[in-house]
C-alpha cells in the first residue's frame, strides 16, 4: 500500500503568495510604461521580490500579497499619468515605489489596534512649470512640497541628493511663472564658508557664480533658457551674496538661502529677518558638512531648534533615505553616517 503523503502545512509566518493580472488597453502607453527593454518592470521585481511578466497588453505579478498589491498601484498609478499626457522615467518608478510602501505601512499602521488613523503617504507631491511637471520621488520630498505651497518659511535640511535645493527652485520657478511672486532671490554664503571673493577675478557677479552654479542649474532645468537670462537682466531672478543682504526688506518675493549649515548665527537671524511683505523664504543646508571653523555654531542649526514650533514655519529633515540622486550616493550617504 503506498504511503500516503501529509496536507502541506502553511507557516504562519510566511507571506501569503498570490498572483494578480492587469489589463493595460493601450499597447503604446504599456510600453512606456514598462520602459525599454522592460527595465520598468525589472526594478519593480527587484525593489519588491515578487515576479513580474508581460504578455502583450497584460502584466502578471506573482509573489507575496502586499508586494503584488504595492506593484499593481505603482503600474496603475503611472499609467493613468501616461494616459493625462505625462512621461515616466526610471526616477519616476522610484518613486511611486517609495511612495506606494509608505503609503501602505501608513494603511498597516491606521489598521492596528489601538494606533490613531495615519495619514496616507502614497500621493506624491507635484510642481508643474511651463517647461515639466516635478513629481516627489520620497514621502519626505512630497511632505516638503506640501510645506512650501502652505508656509512663508520652510527650512530643509538632510544630505546630498535629497533634492532640497532642486525642489525649492522649482517652487519658486513656478510660483514666478504664475504671477505669484515678483521676484527669485538666490542666495547662498559664499564670502564666510572659507573662500574669499576678492581674491577671484571678475566683477561681483563673475566671482558668485561658481558658486552658486547648482541654483544656476536647477533654474535652466524648470525654466526656458531665454527665460531665465531675461529674468537675470531685469532683475526679475537676482543672484545675492549672503553678505550683501544686510539692511534690505525683501517683499513679494521668494527668497532661497542655499548651504545655510555655513551661515553663523548672526548671519542666520539677519537673514531671517530681511522677509518682507509677501514674502516666502526657503532655508536649505546639509548639517553634516558644516566648513564653518570649529567651534563657532551653525546658523542652521540653532535656527532650526529655536523655530521649532512658530507658526508659518516648518522644517522638513530629508535622511539618507530619501536621497534619489542614484542608489550609490545612498549607501555613500550611509557609510559616512555610520563611520561617526
Amino acid at each position: 500500500m503506498p504511503q500516503q503523503r501529509s496536507p502541506l502545512k502553511v507557516h504562519p509566518t510566511l507571506p501569503t503568495q498570490d498572483r494578480f493580472q492587469l489589463h493595460f488597453e493601450d499597447n503604446r502607453l504599456l510600453a512606456a510604461l514598462l520602459g525599454e527593454f522592460d527595465s520598468h518592470l525589472v526594478m519593480i521585481e527587484d525593489k519588491l521580490g515578487i515576479e513580474a511578466v508581460a504578455h502583450g497588453n497584460v502584466v502578471m505579478l506573482d509573489g507575496p500579497t502586499g508586494a503584488c498589491e504595492v506593484a499593481r498601484d505603482v503600474l496603475e498609478g503611472l499609467y493613468s499619468r501616461l494616459e493625462a499626457g505625462g512621461q515616466v522615467s526610471a526616477g519616476d518608478v522610484d518613486g511611486a515605489l517609495r511612495h506606494a510602501r509608505a503609503g501602505r505601512r501608513a494603511k498597516e499602521a491606521a489598521q492596528a489596534p489601538a494606533t490613531s488613523k495615519a495619514p496616507s503617504k502614497d500621493r506624491p507631491g507635484e510642481i508643474a512649470t511651463r517647461k515639466r511637471v516635478i513629481t516627489a520621488r520620497t514621502p519626505a520630498q512630497s511632505a516638503y512640497i506640501n510645506a512650501l505651497q502652505n508656509c512663508d518659511l520652510v527650512f530643509g535640511t538632510g544630505p546630498a541628493g535629497t533634492g532640497k535645493t532642486y525642489l525649492a527652485v522649482a517652487h519658486a520657478a513656478a510660483l514666478l511663472e504664475r504671477g505669484e511672486t515678483e521676484r527669485l532671490i538666490l542666495s547662498r554664503p559664499a564670502v564666510e564658508a572659507g573662500e574669499r571673493l576678492g581674491f577671484l577675478p571678475g566683477d561681483m557677479r563673475e566671482k558668485v557664480d561658481p558658486y552658486l552654479r547648482p541654483l544656476y542649474d536647477a533654474l535652466y532645468d524648470v525654466l526656458p533658457p531665454e527665460r531665465v537670462q531675461r529674468g537675470m537682466e531685469t532683475g526679475v531672478i537676482e543672484i545675492a551674496p549672503l553678505a550683501f543682504m544686510r539692511g534690505r526688506t525683501l517683499s513679494h518675493s521668494v527668497v532661497i538661502l542655499d548651504e545655510a549649515q555655513n551661515t553663523t548665527t548672526m548671519q542666520m537671524k539677519m537673514f531671517l529677518t530681511r522677509l518682507g511683505e509677501g514674502s516666502k523664504m526657503i532655508v536649505t543646508g546639509d548639517p553634516s558638512q558644516i566648513d564653518l571653523p570649529p567651534g563657532q555654531t551653525s546658523g542652521l542649526a540653532e535656527a532650526t531648534s529655536v523655530l521649532d514650533g512658530v507658526e508659518g514655519i516648518d522644517h522638513i529633515a530629508f535622511t539618507n533615505q530619501d536621497v534619489v540622486r542614484s542608489e550609490l550616493a545612498a549607501r555613500i550617504v550611509e557609510a559616512y553616517n555610520k563611520a561617526r
